[in-house]
């Protein structure tokens, strides 16, 4: 007759401390493995959807004979959208396009509802593409939305016009974006003594807001003629 005999403490600790160590060390791996996987997934998703996206706009405007969509070649009318594109910015940089663009603009401006979002739109692109301002060029810390808490910026320029001549300092325009979506926020104007522009790049920045602050770049080594004054 045999009875069973309980498995001592230590072994039973023994075996359970296994088990914990192979699951977590297996769920480390599973999780690894997204790390590795999801963002280069997702980015080649995601370019995949807009090549399909420009050839879908792009391919009822081509004869069915000579639509490379149904010859089965994808991408073609991203190709296509930037050659066509890449034409015009050459065609309107001589008289006859400079010309031209001066009597779309009078056009356009004697719109009365379209005028507005031309100019907006276009002074928009004008500022992003043609450079004519230090738009998103410098990452900074403000103190906001009160005294005590510091929150990440960018510098979009030097604050001009009827805003700039109420204040006898000189005026940065400072963009807040939200968490973890940058593409909204918050536009203020600040004195430059009141920004801490930081060595930070914008692209570092915009990871750093999109992750909600997990993805922190490394800090740059400071000598002693770049202290950076204390934060106060």
């Amino acid at each position: 007759m045999t009875s069973d005999v309980p498995e001592p403490p230590s072994q039973q600790t023994e075996a359970e401390s296994l088990h914990l160590g192979i699951m977590g060390r297996l769920r480390a791996y599973f999780f690894a493995g997204i790390l590795v996987t999801a963002p280069v997934s997702i980015t080649f998703y995601l370019a995949w959807q807009f090549i399909r996206f420009m050839d879908d706009q792009v391919s009822p405007l081509i004869p069915p004979a000579f639509n490379p969509k149904n010859w089965g070649i994808p991408g073609f009318g991203l190709v296509l959208v930037v050659v066509s594109l890449t034409l015009i910015g050459a065609l309107t940089a001589g008289f006859a396009g400079r010309l031209l663009v001066r009597v779309y603009d009078a056009v356009m401006d004697r719109m009365p509802v379209l005028r507005g979002i031309y100019s907006a739109v276009k002074q928009i692109f004008e500022t992003m593409l043609a450079q004519k301002a230090n738009a998103f060029r410098e990452v900074a810390l403000i103190e906001y939305p009160r005294k005590g808490i510091w929150t990440l910026a960018f510098i979009t320029g030097t604050t001009s016009g009827d805003v700039r001549a109420r204040f006898d300092e000189e005026m940065v325009n400072v963009f807040v974006p939200t968490t973890p979506n940058p593409t909204s926020g918050f536009l203020l104007f600040l004195p430059r003594s009141e920004v801490q522009v930081l060595d930070m790049n914008v692209e570092d920045g915009i990871k750093m807001v999109v992750s909600t602050g997990i993805i922190t770049p490394p800090e740059k080594a400071v000598g002693p003629a770049q202290a950076k004054p204390e934060l106060t």
